[in-house]
């Protein structure tokens, strides 16, 4: 017969204590009960895994090889408890998702609908304002998992999987200063409108455009900051201020603008980059999971060209 679990705590337990008294007072167990689960142990192994010292025992070598064993085997089942835990509580629970800022001009509502078609007893949130506050919350366990703008610093215990990535291209309402792509010296230049204005130089596309820029030894001066992208393009399209926003966004919002806007690529090139991302350590709910690929399939189809 193979060990049991019983069997394997016992052990471990006995071997944190040093004693067994201690480790079956920290059991639960009667010190006759726990000393039989090690003998039964030990006939399994067919080797003595303790020796009495004084009013504790002492492990032998043969425990010391088989103790990162049975530790690996406990740990294994209590991983597997807790995902089986967070799969059943996340049918009746909350699933707390974070997007980036634009996020909800590619997947928000299709993301609820979806999700809510698969899993009927779920509640959904869609959390966060900007991609930094998105990681910082799933690094503190505040969300299960995001979509967010890359780069990611400090990647450590952080799963990231690269899904899409958008152009960013240069919006005016006069269509002379589209005529070729936007250098640096156009950029700094321009009269521009950038969203994000809480976020400043901590958003992810306004520190492209900077270094971009600088590397140019020049400035990146915007004439009007707001919070969000849809007001930036409506100030784009009534002329006031030109400005610069990834191809999903403007494929979403200008359409419902009355003015038209026109739009060329920068030189160089700049994208928007966007990964899933959530701790290395936790065990996705079905539910999560659920969100998980609906948002890369909403996202792709949002950014084909």
């Amino acid at each position: 017969m193979s060990q049991s679990l019983h069997q394997l705590r016992c052990f471990v337990t006995t071997m944190e204590c040093g004693s067994f008294t201690k480790a079956s007072r920290e059991l639960g167990l009667s010190q006759p009960s726990l000393s039989e689960q090690i003998r039964l142990l030990e006939r399994h192994l067919g080797t003595q895994l303790f020796r009495r010292l004084g009013r504790g025992v002492a492990p032998t070598e043969a425990a010391r090889t088989f103790a990162p064993f049975a530790l690996t085997a406990l740990e294994a089942v209590s991983a597997g408890d807790r995902a089986v835990m967070s799969l059943n509580e996340a049918e009746t629970g909350t699933v707390r998702f974070g997007l980036f800022g634009a996020a909800h001009l590619y997947v928000s509502g299709d993301l609820v609908c979806r999700t809510l078609d698969q899993h009927p007893g779920v509640n959904v949130a869609l959390v966060g304002q900007n991609s930094s506050e998105v990681i910082e919350d799933i690094r503190a366990g505040n969300l299960e998992a995001g979509l967010v703008a890359l780069p990611i610093h400090n990647e450590e215990r952080l799963h990231i999987e690269p899904v899409a990535r958008d152009e960013l291209v240069y919006l005016s309402a006069d269509p002379q200063r589209v005529m070729r792509p936007a250098t640096p010296s156009v950029i700094s230049a321009a009269k521009l409108v950038l969203p994000e204005v809480t976020w400043g130089d901590k958003d992810f596309t306004r520190q492209q455009l900077k270094r971009t820029v600088q590397a140019a030894s020049l400035p990146l001066q915007p004439r009007v900051e707001v919070e969000n992208v849809e007001t930036a393009i409506e100030i784009a399209a009534q002329g006031y201020a030109d400005t610069i926003a990834a191809r999903g966004v403007v494929r979403r919002v200008a359409p419902k603008l009355g003015n038209k806007l026109y739009a060329v690529e920068l030189a160089p090139r700049l994208y928007e980059e966007f990964a899933i991302v959530y701790r290395t350590n936790t065990h996705l709910s079905r539910a999560t999971r659920t969100v998980i690929e609906r948002a890369k399939d909403l996202l792709m189809e949002a950014t084909a060209t």
